[in-house]
């Protein structure tokens, strides 16, 4: 992988986690189901990348990376519960 390209995408997970940083009423649980993934599962795959490069990272750490702010401050400003219609759609998806 030739450093252009490596930096063309660290310049679009930045601008995805931007993204997602101005649209914090796109909950997980949304994403989830249109998607399959998550803020939590981009900081799972944040862990494992730099487990790959030998970098020391926790989960939280990676969380709070994702989130630009501890993860448990972010669910109590930004996530709302769960409805009952997005329970079932995300039951429904992971049949």
């Amino acid at each position: 992988m030739s450093d252009k390209q490596t930096n063309i995408e660290a310049a679009v997970f930045r601008k995805l986690i931007a993204h997602l940083d101005e649209h914090k009423e796109a909950q997980n649980i949304d994403l989830m189901i249109l998607a399959d993934f998550c803020r939590n599962c981009l900081a799972k795959w944040y862990v494992a990348a730099a487990e790959e490069e030998n970098v020391e990272i926790d989960y939280d750490g990676a969380r709070e990376i994702v989130y630009k702010m501890p993860y448990d401050e972010w669910k109590e400003k930004y996530q709302l519960p769960a409805t009952e219609e997005q329970k079932a759609a995300f039951s429904a998806r992971n049949k």
